[in-house]
Formats: structure tokens, sequence, C-alpha cells
């Protein structure tokens, strides 16, 4: 049963990732149809973000309210509207009208899941959840991309991806009665199931830890990372002279390596520690960096992008897996929301201000704003580790 409900929170993730690729991979065409200033993507990317943040920062209350599943199921119906009313958008109120929704719905599901999958299965299966994701992201450029070598309409791209959502929200309905039969061994050390009942910790205490303050800035930067290539990877690609068409499908390539690298993290977690998995990606991070970099021929980009996807995907999934043997399971859904808080002010902030740098400075320097966001992803990584070097072993929490 366990497995069975495993696998639905598997197909529902993919729909989690379908929305977020979609304005990235269609807003060159997009743009262009609605007559928009390539800055004004901001405006959607921002609305997205902030009310992710919103859904995030009430997470932990609304999972013990709800239930992990109910809110699933909810978030993924929200996603599925948000599409079809982007489908069908003729002007930039319209697109933020319906980011409301998008951004709602993406910040829920994703801390129910995420908190829901660390504590109740193992570190493989969390990277392989993220897979998913990295699924569900990955089909809509390449929809899009079919959708514009098509008939040239972005339109259709949303639709497309509409369709596979409403396939989603099926499943999402049918496995409701499995959250709450599904019992559960425990996976955590022994002294972290003293008390199951979920504390909701406030966010001026957790400000005020640094042990968990540090882990803010680490979901930070790497969505940061992680959104502004999602969001203008596309753009800068087309910059440098080829289609549409080819650069939604370079894109389609990094959601692949990132979808490629977590799978690859799942198997290395079962002989490494999560640590040691995040900073391996790293180094594949700064390789694709500094490739990106270089004045190379159009298609290593493509070559790029797939590695950036590839070395920062596991950062996320072995984050939030080690949040309970870090801080305990009462602690861990607030812990977790406030990271999830930080991951989406990280989206809600960077992505937009690339776009306010790229509108004066053109989109050269986008290789240079990954760089000096990769750079603080590491230090911040490296003092979080240090400050919790011992927790992950001794099973000890912070508060």
């Amino acid at each position: 049963m366990a497995t069975i409900l495993l696998i639905c929170i598997y197909i529902l993730t993919i729909g989690l990732g379908i929305p977020d690729s979609a304005i990235g991979s269609a807003w060159p065409s997009l743009r262009l149809d609605l007559n928009l200033p390539i800055s004004y993507a901001n405006f959607v990317t921002i609305l997205i973000s902030l009310f992710t943040v919103v859904a995030s920062y009430f997470s932990a209350r609304l999972n013990k309210l709800l239930g992990a599943g109910l809110v699933t199921f909810i978030s993924t119906v929200l996603t599925c509207g948000a599409l079809i009313g982007f489908s069908l958008s003729n002007s930039i109120i319209a697109l933020c009208i319906f980011a409301i929704p998008a951004g709602l719905g993406a910040g829920s599901i994703d801390a129910a899941i995420n908190s829901y999958v660390s504590l109740h299965y193992s570190s493989f299966a969390m990277n392989v959840n993220h897979c998913f994701y990295g699924i569900g992201v990955a089909v809509t450029p390449y929809l899009m991309s079919l959708a514009l070598s098509a008939n040239g309409s972005w339109r259709f791209g949303y639709r497309l991806a509409f369709y596979i959502q409403i396939f989603i929200v099926t499943i999402g309905l049918i496995a409701l009665p499995l959250w709450k039969r599904v019992k559960h061994k425990n996976i955590l050390p022994t002294n972290h199931t003293e008390k199951d009942e979920t504390i909701i910790v406030p966010y001026r205490v957790m400000a005020k830890t640094p042990k968990i303050s540090m882990g803010w800035l680490v979901f930070f930067a790497t969505c940061a990372l992680e959104f502004t290539c999602g969001t203008w990877a596309c753009s800068y690609i087309v910059s440098g002279g080829v289609t549409n068409e080819v650069a939604a499908k370079y894109l389609t390539l990094y959601y692949i390596g990132m979808t490629a690298g977590r799978f690859v993290a799942g198997l290395i977690t079962t002989k490494l520690s999560n640590k040691t998995t995040i900073f391996i990606g790293y180094g594949f991070v700064l390789s694709a960096i500094i490739l990106l970099l270089l004045p190379l021929p159009l298609w290593t980009k493509g070559v790029s992008l797939f590695f950036i996807g590839f070395g920062n995907g596991p950062t996320f999934p072995n984050m939030i897996y080690l949040a309970p043997r870090i801080y305990g399971k009462p602690r861990s859904q607030s812990i977790i929301g406030s990271f999830m808080v930080m991951c989406n002010l990280g989206l809600l902030f960077v992505p937009p201000l690339f776009g306010l740098l790229a509108q004066s400075m053109g989109l050269k320097i986008f290789p240079i704003v990954l760089c000096a966001i990769y750079v603080i992803m590491v230090l911040s990584t490296i003092i979080y580790f240090r400050l919790n070097k011992a927790v992950p072993n001794r099973g000890q929490g912070v508060l």
C-alpha cells in the first residue's frame, strides 16, 4: 500500500513541475504575440513566487489541519486551472490574475509532499520523487517546442500541459483515501519518535537559530539558480541567434539534466552521505558555468544547461531529506515550510532582478549572474554543514 501511495506521489510531483517551466519556455513567443516588453515576465513570475511564499508560510498549519493528501489534491486543481487560464490570456493583466492560483498551488503541494516523503520514505525515494518533478518541468518546454513547431502557438502548448494536468488531478482524487490508510514504518532515529505531534515553530525562533537560518540561505540560492535558468535560459539562447523552437528544446535539456542528476543522486546516497552527494553536484555546476562563459558554438549552451541542472538538481531533495534527521520529526514540518519560503523568495527576487538587469545590460550577463549565485550557494552550504556537522549522526534536534 505504501508503494502504491509513493507511485501516486510521484505522479502528483510531475504535476508540480509542469506549470513551473511554462512561462520560461513560452515567453519569447508569448511576449511577441501580446506585444509585451521582455521585462514584463517579471510581473508574472513575481506574482507566482509571491503567492507561493504565502502558501509555503502557512504550509505547516495547513498540513496539520487538512492533511498532506487533501492539500496536495487541492493544490493540483489550482495549478490545473492556472494552466488553462494562461492559455486563454490576452493581456498582461490576465496573465497576472492566473499567476495567483499557480503560486498558491505550487507552494502548498511543494511543502506537503516534501515533508511527507522526508518523514516516511528513504533518501533514494526522495531523490527519485524530485526526478519526477524534473520530468514535469521537462515536459512543458518539450510540449511548447512541439506546439511552436506545429502551428507557432504558445497557447496550444499551455493547453497540452493542461490536458496532462487534468489526468494528474484524477490520480490525486483516486489516491486521497490512501494517505490516511497507509501505515509507515519508522525510518527516523529512535530519539526522534518520542513525540510525533507536529510542533509549530515560530519564524522569529528559527531566524535566531543559525543552524536553521543558514539553511535558509542555501535554499534561497539553489532555487534562485534553478529558476533564473528556467525563466531566462530560453531568452538568453534566443539572443544568441537560434529560433524559439530550438531554444525551447535546449531548455528541455536543462530539465532533463535536473531529472538525471536527482536519479543518480538517489543511487549515490545508498553509498555516500547526502552532504557528499550535494558537493559532487556543485562540481558539475561549476564546470557547466565555466563552459557557458567560454566563446563556444551555440550548441554547447544546451550541454551547459544540462549539467547545471544535473549538478544543482540534487541539492533541494537532499537538503529536505536531512531536515527531520537534523531537527527532529515534530519540528520538521515548520522548518521544511520555512525552507520552502526561502526557496520561493529566491525565485521571487532573483529572476525578476535578472530581468531588470537584462533590460539595461543585455542578456549576455546571464552566465555572470549564475556564477554569482553559485558562489553564494556553495559558501552558505559549507557554513550550514559546519554548524550541523554532528547532528545527522547523533539524531539530535537544535531547538
